[in-house]
């Protein structure tokens, strides 16, 4: 068994994998070689999870110095999980649960589409302090994306499609979980595009081994733009899940009437996103792309594929790693590959016993195109300690 991390070979900044060199496709290697030859990235950790991603590798930890790289955060700026254990157990959900897929579906829009009118999170029982302050920040975003206030209200509380999921799910004791997964939406996407356009066209980016991993640097108009409209969009996405799970919390509730259904607390995280940290005793600018935060004592969410379970965790705060861990099982096949590779037999036989699309229109998000979650929670065992494992039992997807 490989002891973990393992460090890549021909790297300028030091960059530790959990995973090893033969198991990782030489294109990936190649984008983390890059990443690393950046003058300004300090260090690169590399989850489990790791595969191929536009500029910067997905499944990359990046600490820069006054510098960030809006490629290595991703067009999905604030991409995130949601997951809250319920007082249901096993034994009070129905043999049939298109019901309650129904109901989650009905209650929160998938795919493109969007709520008639914006939620109003009061209704909900929220916090609407955050949401305010989004409305009232709106008009400092990028001018590219100004005509796009009333898109962005209605698409509040909504799923989106890809590798976005609702799902309910059993733990070992049989306690039913609500699980979800989303980010930015359409303001998220079209705000990383601007600025991604952006930094290709700074003259100190212009002899970059990629230009997909153009950077801003500290001190420049353009930079504090970036980071102004980042840190929007990540809070967008937070307040999206925030209401995408009540809107859920409230569907299941309407599936049994008549019964108080409790909620712990909910978990949340990022794993696309900038926070400020400090690195090896100095300040840094850290990029999650596709890993979470796993500090001591932080919670986290760890998805697997549509038919294979997921992980609740907590973080052991491992330096290694700069306290991160990986955000889920990670892809092992592009989705043109899973098309062509899988049918709607494979999908069918692989989500057998999950109340879940079953039509080539999910095709993509076929167990089989994942790679296996289990070995990717083995490979971190010093960087998180399961809490609990989760097995889905509805999925609702885009």
């Amino acid at each position: 068994m490989t002891d973990f991390p393992v460090l890549l070979s021909g790297t300028r900044a030091p960059t530790f994998m959990w995973a090893t060199e033969h198991e990782v496709e030489p294109a990936v290697l190649d984008q983390l070689r890059n990443i690393a030859a950046l003058p300004w990235v300090h260090g690169v950790r590399v989850m489990p999870d790791v595969h191929l991603g536009k500029g910067a590798t997905v499944g990359s930890v990046i600490a820069m110095r006054d510098a960030v790289s809006p490629a290595a955060v991703g067009v999905d700026i604030g991409c995130g999980m949601e997951g809250v254990k319920t007082s249901l157990h096993a034994d009070d959900l129905p043999a049939d649960l298109g019901g309650i897929r129904t109901s989650i579906e009905r209650a929160v829009p998938v795919g493109f589409r969007a709520h008639d009118e914006a939620v109003d999170p009061a209704r909900l029982g929220l916090d609407t302090s955050e949401w305010q302050d989004l409305w009232r920040r709106f008009g400092e975003l990028h001018g590219g994306v100004s005509s796009l206030e009333s898109k962005a209200g209605k698409q509040l509380g909504t799923l989106g499609g890809g590798n976005h999921f609702i799902e309910v799910c059993l733990d070992e004791h049989d306690a039913v979980w609500l699980m979800l997964h989303s980010g930015s939406r359409h303001i998220g996407n079209r705000l990383a595009e601007q600025h991604i356009a952006e930094a290709r066209e700074l003259p100190h980016n212009q002899d970059l081994p990629d230009r997909d991993l153009a950077v801003f640097v500290a001190g420049t108009p353009q930079m504090a733009a970036y980071r102004n409209d980042l840190f929007w969009a990540q809070e967008y996405a937070r307040v999206n899940r925030r209401i995408m799970l009540a809107l859920t919390m409230r569907a299941l509730r309407g599936c049994f009437t008549g019964r108080r259904i409790e909620f712990d607390e909910p978990i949340s995280c990022h794993h696309n996103y900038v926070a400020e940290e400090t690195i090896d005793g100095q300040p840094m600018l850290v990029t999650r792309k596709g890993a979470i935060r796993a500090g001591k004592g932080d919670m986290g969410l760890i998805p697997g594929s549509m038919g294979t379970g997921s992980y609740v965790v907590r973080g052991l705060g491992s330096d290694d790693s700069f306290q991160s861990a990986a955000h889920g099982a990670g892809r092992r096949m592009s989705r043109k590959k899973a098309k062509k590779t899988f049918g709607s037999r494979d999908l069918r036989e692989q989500t057998s016993g999950i109340e879940c699309r079953k039509d080539d229109g999910v095709l993509d998000e076929i167990p089989g195109a994942y790679k296996d979650i289990d070995s990717v929670i083995d490979a971190q065992t010093a960087l998180v300690e399961v809490v609990a494992k989760l097995r889905q039992v509805v999925c609702v997807k885009g």
